[in-house]
């Protein structure tokens, strides 16, 4: 985790209007996640005064935010939260820990609590937070972290808007997802009784809308408010109406009642690409019906509600809309093959290297690489792959480049293809392959303080059904000894000068 002194962009294109100084300021917490990178433009459309936070500001600075001020805060860390937080009127909160491992409940009361703390010496307002319908059942680990959130957040002297949803219908969102790849990856599902369990998914926009709006009225001040769309569904039905929008057969839904839902998030991993702990908490969830009483929300922040098809309808064109983008982003639909049934997580390998030489000279081998100059590490198990490739009738053998030391956007360089270059700092290039799936290797290099560069080769993996997956995790070990042999390989060369 990061602790990096606020440094706010450029304020440009900002809304004609009043006046900065008379416009609150609204902190968006947890800006990079799903849903807060999703609010922050929605706030600037809005004409809204911004600041952006998360751990990494780095992150938030390739979203392309025109306008919005980018910060670097950490709920663990009180300073940074105190940097955030000076002059904000209304605060969103928006993270959560289930990424973290077993110990996800405790890290959420706790980031709670220190932000409740900020928030107050800061003079906010008012917090906004998203947290999730609650059964009067409810056990799961998920859905009781959630709650006792909540719960911390109105602890302290700052009021406190909770809106609570369940499934969110929208790209990249993880119950979304996780429905996509069992529906679109799978012809039959044996799958336990939770299948035909009820809920009420919302659409993205409309969640959206409510939180943009809620600060707005004064009445949802200190109010705990469920949203959720006009329909209550099962999960089958949820899955069926999914796979016709995306033009597929349903899968053949088998039932097994001894099969529960703790059982069945086990082999998540095998089957969805969405990080697992995060497949596995929503999982663990579905015990019981969820229910939505969303009468007070409706009539405190009105607006058409959309169906699940509608809404499953708007998700699929809103990635067909955004494709194309300057560097790896989840579930950019370039990076995906453009193909709506490749999975929007991808699985990602990364190793890390120290050069003693400047960008400069790392750079010019980075953008050297493939051709002639082969891969500068293992080059024998490239080779093996590539005559793979060709004896399937892929791009395999196709050797060369335009240019020995020149790369320029569209560029082919053996069976890869650039599809972002940041001289520098970023070369991003696409996997021509044959192979279950799209893959894109990342170099990215970073000034370090004693004058050197440190070098990062990640690989992407979207994953195109259980095949997909299944190639993955049967390459882990060739990817490990390889990024980690390339990023040291890169390094010394650089340190030689070439």
């Amino acid at each position: 985790m990061t602790d990096e002194t606020p440094s706010p962009t450029p304020q440009q294109d900002r809304p004609e209007g009043a006046g900065e100084a008379q416009r609150p300021l609204i902190l968006v917490f947890g800006a990079s996640g799903y849903i807060g990178s999703h609010l922050v433009p929605r706030l600037l459309e809005a004409g809204e005064r911004v600041r952006a936070a998360a751990r990494n500001r780095e992150v938030l600075a390739a979203r392309g935010w025109e306008g919005a001020e980018l910060v670097s805060a950490d709920a663990f860390k009180p300073d940074s939260l105190a940097r955030a937080l000076e002059g904000v009127s209304v605060a969103y909160y928006l993270v959560h820990s289930m990424g973290a491992g077993k110990r996800f409940g405790e890290l959420d009361l706790q980031a709670a609590e220190n932000f409740a703390h900020a928030a107050a010496e800061a003079g906010v307002e008012r917090i906004v937070y998203l947290g999730g319908l609650v059964p009067a059942s409810a056990s799961s680990a998920h859905i009781v972290s959630r709650r006792q959130t909540g719960d911390t957040l109105r602890q302290g002297r700052v009021p406190v808007t909770e809106l609570r949803a369940g499934i969110i219908v929208g790209p990249g969102s993880a119950a979304f997802e996780v429905m996509r790849d069992l529906v679109l990856h799978l012809p039959v599902m044996v799958t336990p009784r939770w299948v035909f369990a009820k809920s009420p998914p919302i659409a993205l926009e409309n969640l959206l809308e409510y939180l943009r709006r809620a600060p707005q009225v004064p009445e949802t001040a200190g109010k705990i408010l469920d949203t959720a769309g006009p329909e209550h569904l099962t999960y089958a039905q949820m899955m069926r109406i999914l796979a016709e929008e995306a033009g597929r057969r349903p899968p053949k839904v088998i039932p097994v009642p001894l099969l529960t839902p703790k059982l069945s998030s086990y082999w998540l991993k095998f089957v969805t690409a969405v990080p697992t702990p995060i497949a596995r908490a929503l999982i663990e969830g579905l015990r019981e019906d969820y229910t939505a009483d969303d009468h007070e929300v409706r009539q405190l922040i009105p607006q058409p509600l959309k169906d699940f098809r509608t809404a499953v309808r708007d998700a699929f064109e809103a990635e067909r809309r955004h494709d194309v983008a300057a560097r790896w982003t989840e579930g950019a639909f370039m990076y995906r093959n453009y193909r709506l049934d490749y999975s929007y997580y991808a699985k990602r390998a990364s190793a890390r290297a120290h050069a003693d030489a400047p960008p400069e000279a790392v750079w010019a081998v980075v953008s050297a690489i493939g051709g002639e100059n082969r891969y500068y590490y293992a080059n024998a198990l490239w080779k093996i792959r590539e005559v793979a490739d060709w004896l399937v009738g892929g791009p395999g053998m196709n050797y060369g480049r335009r240019h020995p030391t020149e790369l320029r956007l569209g560029d082919v360089v053996d069976s890869w293809r650039v599809i972002g270059l940041e001289p520098q700092q970023r070369l991003t290039l696409w996997f021509g392959m044959r192979a279950p799936g799209s893959g894109v290797l990342e170099f990215y290099l970073e000034p370090a303080d004693d004058g050197g560069t440190e070098i990062t080769v990640s690989n992407y993996w979207h994953p195109a059904g259980v095949w997909g997956l299944l190639y993955w995790y049967a390459m882990i070990p060739a990817h490990q000894f390889l990024f980690a042999g390339l990023a040291r390989a890169i390094a010394r060369r650089a340190e030689q000068g070439g």
